[in-house]
């Protein structure tokens, strides 16, 4: 389940998500360490021909971990103060290397990269956006592969 299946799946929260994370250029990455505790990061995403990428320095400790544990949580930067315009966005999933060079230099065109790099492809499990509503609602939005989006509110 790609960036592009979520996108035709739930084509306003995809958009809503990707120009939260398109706002600013540093995320926060959860990785698990190898004895499992979580570990967070920093880092730059991009998508681009229906992927959200992933790419790293080499040799990195979160590159390790996901070549360990695919597993990751994304959230995007909240910005400056509290205003969180569009809200808070995560995205949980699997992260699979690249291995194709092919695949990696096409990469490496559009992003121009350092020389050497990992770059992972993910795979979506989760996406989750929460904002506030009329200044009186909490409202959490969640999609998982194979459903419609949930939406919760709280006062």
């Amino acid at each position: 389940m790609n960036w592009a299946v979520f996108t035709t799946a739930e084509p306003d929260l995809a958009e809503t998500v990707e120009k939260r994370f398109r706002s600013f250029t540093h995320h926060t990455l959860a990785t698990l360490r190898r004895d499992g505790s979580p570990r967070t990061s920093g880092l730059e995403v991009r998508f681009l021909h229906g992927e959200l990428w992933l790419a790293m320095m080499p040799d990195s400790v979160k590159a390790r971990d996901l070549c360990r544990d695919p597993r990751f949580a994304l959230q995007a930067n909240p910005g400056p103060g509290t205003g969180m315009g569009g809200g808070d966005v995560r995205i949980s999933g699997r992260a699979y290397e690249v291995e194709d060079p092919a695949a990696k230099a096409a990469y490496a065109e559009e992003v121009e990269p350092p020389e050497l790099f990992h770059l992972f492809r993910t795979e979506l499990t989760e996406v989750v956006r929460t904002f506030v509503e009329d200044e009186k609602y909490l409202v959490v939005q969640v999609w998982q592969p194979g459903e419609p989006v949930r939406t919760l509110r709280r006062t």
